[in-house]
């Protein structure tokens, strides 16, 4: 059939089995919102309150399924607001479409009217990204795009289409949905080492990511764990991976992870690191890290083996694959001196744990794990309250957790939570900070539009909170610019956007407002007003490593 340039855009993403898009118009994208007018019956598209809002709703709608997110803008500025965004989903792995729209083409190069090189500006932030300056290509670039983003490591995709490409015609011919690839186990060769490395340690331990879930291989990993008795813990992106109350569970681990897990896999002689990357805030002092262990790496990407430590053993490949061609190699064995061991940080973590009554920040996120469910999708933006959340927060099923882990996005947790919402269908959650929410509460507008249903936990603490937390450890409590001072108040401004809310300052006020938010109608914000003084624990000093790692104030 002969179509519109921007109707094969629009046709083409209907095809790969995409169901909502976000986004935002524009004079050089109006022919594609055109379209999806035309095709409203097939797919809807979410307007936000600004480009990078849809890209962050992109990004929880793919982190909450497994799905490839859509996100639409036009040339200019439309186009460099989704860059934060897309660098976000870049550094996460997420899978991810970008479709921008540019000035014609004979005006390419003379910058002319919110024209930008935007191909160029995120090379370094996508997996992959074009200029298409001919139709004949649209449709067949637009299935290249989804089988890229969502094929080996996930990632983000661009599209750059001049105005004049949307505006000819070509013959459009339906094709099925593209099949993603790229997943083969690691090589034999490379596995049979890892295993004969495995079957001889005495102190095993499972490291997990993101990685994993992508791939979907936890009940692999939990066969290995009971093969050889290890314990599990994970990065931030593995966070509901696997669920919370698992038995060899320690949770998260690094800087400011859980003291059992942290120190377990400091003390393993065999590290078994499973789609997860070996950044700053897990190693410490690198030159420190794991100098007792083996590591046996396992990534779909090659670019991650022995990039920040030197792996014993490198197996690229699908993480679920190559486990199963693993698993029959292991031998099975106990460990009760290890066990004992883990037993004891386990015991040593209680005596960590902030058990003080009242409105602590352990005592809300308890609090709201009480109201959520298995299904609830909870977003967070960055700062202390993304620690909190990520030490406390209860989980049982994957993809329920969705933070902004690699690039460490302030600003990202409202987007994020409207996509996910909408994206299973379950009210979301986000738990952010008054610093944080101040950077995207625009999107109050959007979520009360489509009545999104959200709950919107604010720790307010009147400050930038982490920055603060490390300008009162190692900077003499030199305060340079992260006392807010401001006057915003939260519930009148839920009310004027259409929503409403709480502000709370007991646990007795936290339970009445929970009770009401999560059988409101739209976004209903809690303000938890916290004191300016609190601090996330445990927590590695800069440049520490893991023997350096401070419990609690004053340690």
């Amino acid at each position: 059939m002969l179509l519109r340039g921007s109707d094969i855009i629009v046709k083409t993403i209907i095809e790969q089995g995409c169901d909502t898009v976000f986004g935002y118009p524009g004079g050089q994208i109006i022919d594609v919102y055109d379209s999806l007018y035309q095709y409203q019956n097939e797919i809807r598209h979410i307007l936000t309150a600004h480009e990078q809002g849809a890209v962050h709703a992109a990004d929880g709608y793919a982190r909450s399924t497994g799905k490839t997110g859509v996100v639409i803008a036009t040339s200019g500025p439309g186009a460099t607001n989704l860059v934060t965004g897309i660098a976000t989903a870049y550094i996460d792995s997420v899978p991810m479409i970008i479709v921008t729209g540019n000035v014609v083409r004979e005006q390419i190069g003379s910058d002319s009217f919110q024209e930008i090189d935007i191909t160029g500006i995120t090379l370094p932030i996508t997996k992959h990204n074009y200029f298409v300056d001919s139709i004949d290509m649209l449709a067949d670039t637009i299935r290249e795009a989804f089988e890229i983003a969502a094929s080996g490591r996930p990632g983000p995709v661009l599209i750059d289409v001049p105005r004049d490409v949307q505006m000819e015609e070509f013959e459009y011919e339906p094709k099925p949905p593209v099949i993603p690839g790229g997943r083969i186990p690691a090589k034999d060769i490379r596995i049979e080492p890892a295993a004969e490395c495995i079957n001889q340690c005495k102190r095993p331990f499972i490291y997990y990511g993101g990685g994993l879930i992508s791939s979907g291989a936890q009940e692999e990993m939990f066969e290995l764990a009971e093969l050889i008795d290890a314990p599990i813990g994970c990065s931030m992106m593995g966070i509901s991976g696997v669920p919370s109350d698992h038995p060899r569970f320690l949770g998260m681990q690094g800087m400011h992870g859980h003291y059992a897990s942290t120190m377990s896999m400091h003390s393993a002689d065999c590290i078994i690191a499973l789609g997860v990357r070996f950044n700053d805030r897990v190693t410490g002092n690198r030159a420190k890290f794991a100098t007792r262990s083996k590591i046996i790496h396992i990534d779909i990407e090659g670019a991650e083996l022995s990039k920040t430590t030197n792996d014993t053993h490198k197996l690229r490949g699908d993480i679920k694959m190559t486990l199963q061609k693993l698993i029959p190699l292991i031998q099975k064995k106990e460990h009760p001196e290890w066990q004992e061991r883990v037993a004891a940080f386990k015991e040593k973590e209680k005596e960590t744990l902030d058990c003080r009554e009242g409105m602590t920040p352990r005592n809300i996120i308890h609090t709201l794990n009480r109201y959520k469910n298995n299904n609830t999708p909870v977003a967070t933006d960055v700062g202390q309250h993304q620690m909190w959340s990520a030490q406390n927060l209860e989980f049982a099923s994957a993809r329920r957790f969705i933070s902004s882990g690699g690039l460490g996005t302030m600003g990202f947790g409202m987007g994020a939570a409207i996509g996910a919402q909408i994206a299973t269908g379950e009210r979301s959650v986000l738990v952010t900070g008054d610093g944080s929410f101040a950077m995207s509460m625009n999107e109050l507008a959007t979520a009360v539009t489509y009545k999104v249903p959200m709950v919107i936990m604010i720790m307010n603490n009147g400050v930038l909170g982490m920055v603060r937390q490390w300008q009162t450890l190692f900077y003499d409590k030199h305060y340079s610019a992260t006392v807010l001072n401001r006057q915003t108040d939260f519930v009148k401004l839920a009310e004027a956007f259409g929503g409403a809310g709480m502000c709370v300052t007991t646990l007795e006020e936290l339970e009445t407002a929970l009770q009401k938010a999560f059988v409101y109608e739209g976004p209903f914000i809690i303000d938890c007003r916290i004191d300016k003084d609190e601090c996330v624990f445990p927590m590695l000093p800069p440049g520490g490593s893991m023997d350096d790692i401070i419990v609690k104030a004053g340690n």
